[in-house]
């Protein structure tokens, strides 16, 4: 297991890279509602450039957890939840999953993780049996460590071992941090309640996030895994 833009620098072969609140809960909605595939860059202004040259329809993600200015959506699973987005591309750029990815130069199989698929995570792994699986939990902005993360890669770095961990814990364990308290505080409205409920609702999506290469860009797509 690794943690923070060090970790992801440092991974080697399997890598899933976590964030849960919410890049990865983001991406999960959004595939699960049709997307068909998401464009995952570092910066704002590469996103914007790529839908400018229409490698893409949507941006969608995250400066501070608000939306950047010329964005079609925040990084917020709620709202993605209600966005027509079937049969098109996304471009999403957050301070901490995507940039995750574009810093895990090492790994030869790649996914994006959080507890809305780490069940599918865990199994597609499973099938896969790399020598090598690096859990990196992401944490805040990629620079301090945070408890929905690292709950999450312990979780299925259980699953992995062949345990079941129970679900009521992680989620008590997660409520508990820092970071869950940020949301439903009426002066902070871009954290809104929902997207931490959504984030929570533990393997609630039956695929995994694939990350691979495509025309030199990142590139995640739903890989649907059925026990």
């Amino acid at each position: 297991m690794e943690s923070l833009i060090e970790g992801a620098r440092r991974a080697r072969g399997a890598v899933v890279i976590i964030d849960v609140f919410r890049a990865f809960t983001t991406a999960a909605v959004a595939l699960s509602r049709g997307a068909e595939r998401i464009v995952l860059v570092a910066q704002v202004e590469e996103a914007l450039e790529l839908r400018r040259r229409g490698v893409g329809q949507i941006c969608m993600g995250e400066v501070g957890g608000k939306r950047p200015p010329g964005f079609d959506y925040g990084n917020s699973p709620s709202q993605l939840a209600e966005a027509d987005v079937a049969g098109k591309t996304i471009i999403q750029s957050t301070r901490a999953g995507t940039v995750g990815m574009t810093e895990a130069r090492h790994a030869e199989l790649l996914l994006g993780g959080s507890l809305a698929v780490a069940r599918a995570t865990a199994e597609l792994l499973r099938r896969q049996r790399p020598p090598l699986v690096t859990l990196v939990a992401m944490g805040s902005e990629g620079r301090v460590r945070t408890d929905e993360d690292e709950q999450c890669a312990l979780y299925i770095r259980n699953l992995l071992q062949g345990r079941q961990p129970d679900t009521h814990c992680v989620r008590s364990l997660v409520l508990a941090g820092a970071e869950a308290q940020k949301y439903g505080d009426p002066a902070r409205p871009h954290f809104p309640l929902e997207d931490r409920e959504m984030a929570l609702r533990i393997d609630s999506f039956p695929f995994a996030i694939a990350v691979r290469k495509e025309e030199g860009l990142l590139v995640a797509r739903a890989v649907p895994v059925e026990e």
